[in-house]
């Protein structure tokens, strides 16, 4: 029987491009979850899975709702308990399971959601499998499984971590690192890490409490207010790198040791030319909205550069297809062939720890070398009609000579002198502007111009 969750019309709204994501309980619920678990197994034929979830007051019921469903199915339940989404993607991968993790990633403490994979952390996407899902839920009906599934705990933490640093071992000179962990689960998953890098890394923790109501700042480091606090203490304690983690520790942003923060863009740069130096002429993947100093630097490190939609599910798919050895986004997400091409934001971490200590400069001078253009970095607006206002972009932009136009995730727009994307959010009703430049003039001016027509000021 539907309930209001599972109702077509809310599954409609919470069935995102490539996760579920929602408000508790309004959007998001017991009963969801339940129904969920159930038309995961059945739409997989999955017969086994592993299940993580967050800090957030909501998460254990939900995912405790989602392993019913999924044993009532007839499948066999691994439950990690809290767990970072990229430690979900490892269970994935070192158990050979499918996988569902609870999270709500950077969204505000009253939203929650559903990641969920294949086994070796291949992603369910709106396209793989997710739509069906949804649909099965739709559709109501009983679970007619021939048995009732079992649920056993298994802790992967240490596995995690001794993975993680096999794949970015981190030598040379030691360093001062503070780590803000929003308090989410990067609180959890860094000290089982970095308590393996005793006497290479001292680690300054900040707000590694596990709080889902967020009491310090919002775990959503894209947003530069989010890194104000790290910055100000990475000066303080004279540091040589700063960290910063969202909820559910799949992305990291770095500061540099005088307090300003790295570009994504310029990490993707530095973690490919690692990357290309351990299998010179692989590919990399990047989203059309990195900097495009990301494909220079590509093929200037002997690689392939292959330019793709923004999400993991599209990252990945592409990765796959390519066999691709690395993936970046603007976002702070990073992706790794060894990894079962899941991205991992403390797996980028160690990348950028591996290579400062490696280096006999600081950070500032060390990402210089990947840092080409200036960035106007994410910009969101509240839009009624996203559709209206792309069209009116593209109108201004498309008349203008020595301009291309491409739609592959929204709107691209790019010249020789400046590029920028303008697109709609998959989780949050927003328009998000990307804007870069050949010198900070030239972004200001393309920055501020497309905002005045997407903010109605022209």
């Amino acid at each position: 029987m539907l309930t209001p969750t599972t109702s077509p019309e809310n599954l409609a709204a919470v069935f995102k491009a490539y996760d579920v994501r929602g408000t508790v309980p309004e959007q998001l619920d017991e009963d969801l979850a339940r129904a969920a678990g159930a038309a995961y197994v059945e739409e997989l034929g999955a017969t086994a899975l592993v299940i993580g979830y967050d800090m957030r007051p909501s998460s254990p019921g939900l995912a405790g709702a989602f392993a019913d469903g999924a044993t009532a199915a007839g499948a066999d339940v691994t439950m990690i308990g809290l767990a970072s989404t990229d430690q979900l993607y490892f269970a994935s991968g070192h158990l050979e399971l499918p996988g569902a993790m609870f999270t709500a990633s950077h969204n505000p403490a009253q939203y929650n959601g559903i990641k969920m994979c294949r086994a070796f952390a291949q992603p369910v996407g709106l396209e793989s499998g997710l739509a069906a899902i949804r649909d099965r839920i739709a559709r109501g009906g009983s679970v007619a499984a021939g048995r009732t599934g079992s649920i056993t705990s298994y802790d992967v933490l240490q596995a995690y971590a001794v993975h993680l640093l096999k794949l970015a071992p981190v030598a040379g000179r030691r360093l001062k690192v503070v780590v803000d962990a929003g308090n989410g689960m990067a609180g959890h998953t860094a000290p089982a890490v970095f308590d393996r890098l005793v006497g290479q890394v001292d680690v300054v923790p900040m707000y590694f409490d596990l709080d889902g109501t967020f009491p310090h700042h919002e775990a959503n480091p894209i947003d530069p207010a989010n890194l104000v606090d790290l910055q100000k203490r990475v000066v303080a304690e004279q540091a040589d790198i700063g960290l910063a983690f969202d909820g559910d520790a799949d992305r990291c942003f770095i500061v540099d040791e005088r307090g300003r923060a790295v570009s994504p863009s310029t990490l993707t740069a530095l973690i490919a030319a690692r990357e290309l130096a351990k299998e010179p002429g692989a590919t990399v993947i990047h989203n059309l909205i990195t900097s495009r100093a990301v494909p220079e630097i590509v093929r200037e490190h002997g690689g392939t550069p292959v330019r793709t939609r923004v999400g993991h599910s599209f990252i990945k798919a592409t990765m796959a297809e390519t066999d691709a050895i690395f993936g970046g986004e603007h976002s702070g997400h990073f992706y790794f062939r060894d990894f079962w091409r899941a991205d991992s934001g403390m797996l980028a971490a160690l990348h950028a720890l591996a290579a400062l200590a490696e280096a006999d400069v600081p950070l500032s001078e060390l990402m210089a070398t990947y840092e080409r253009y200036p960035l106007s970095g994410e910009i969101n607006s509240t839009v009624a009609d996203q559709a209206a206002v792309l069209a009116a972009i593209e109108e201004r932009y498309g008349r203008m000579d020595g301009v291309t136009i491409d739609h592959l995730d929204g709107l691209s727009v790019a010249h020789a002198d400046w590029a920028f994307n303008v697109r709609a959010s998959n989780t949050e009703p927003l328009l998000r502007l990307n804007a870069e430049g050949k010198d900070e003039p030239t972004m200001g001016k393309i920055r501020d111009d497309v905002l005045a027509i997407i903010r109605g000021a022209l």
